[in-house]
This record gives structure tokens, C-alpha cells and sequence, in this order.
């Protein structure tokens, strides 16, 4: 069984996201996003931005590509801009 674990740590990606909300002429949401195995961190502005931090790692995997994962996000952006009241 640790065999199998030490295998599926090895293709594991962790990440933490932290966003925030910063106001002035127009209250806008900033973050940042860190691949925990190498402390490598990148300042984002979009959501966008996130998928394309972790698209490398995640196609270094061999899984595919994020295409399904970006037209979600897409839609959802679509959704919000309709109705930007609505929590989600």
C-alpha cells in the first residue's frame, strides 16, 4: 500500500488561493495563488489567471488539458456578468 501512496504523492499538486477585496474607485478582488511543493507564487487579478497558473502543472501531469475547466469558467463568468447581484 505505500507503494501506491508514494506513487500518487508524486503527481499530487497542491495549491493555496487567497483572495481579497480592495477598495478604491472601484472595488476590485486581488489574490494570490501558491504551488505549495515549491513555494512558487503568483499575484492575480482574474480568475483566469489562476487556471493558467496551475495549467502547466496539471498538463506536465499527462491528464489532458484544462479546456473543459476554462469553458466552465467561462460560462460561470457569463452567468455572473448577467445577474451580478446573485451570490455563488
Amino acid at each position: 500500500m505505500a507503494l501506491f501512496a508514494d506513487s500518487f504523492e508524486s503527481v499530487t499538486h497542491s495549491f493555496v488561493v487567497k483572495i481579497w477585496l480592495e477598495d478604491g474607485d472601484q472595488t476590485r478582488w486581488r489574490g494570490h495563488i501558491t504551488h505549495i511543493p515549491d513555494g512558487e507564487r503568483r499575484y492575480v487579478e482574474e480568475l483566469a489567471d489562476v487556471i493558467d497558473f496551475i495549467a502547466p502543472y496539471v498538463e506536465g501531469m499527462k491528464v489532458g488539458n484544462l479546456r473543459l475547466v476554462r469553458k466552465w469558467l467561462s460560462a460561470r463568468r457569463r452567468i455572473r456578468k448577467k445577474d451580478p447581484g446573485e451570490n455563488r
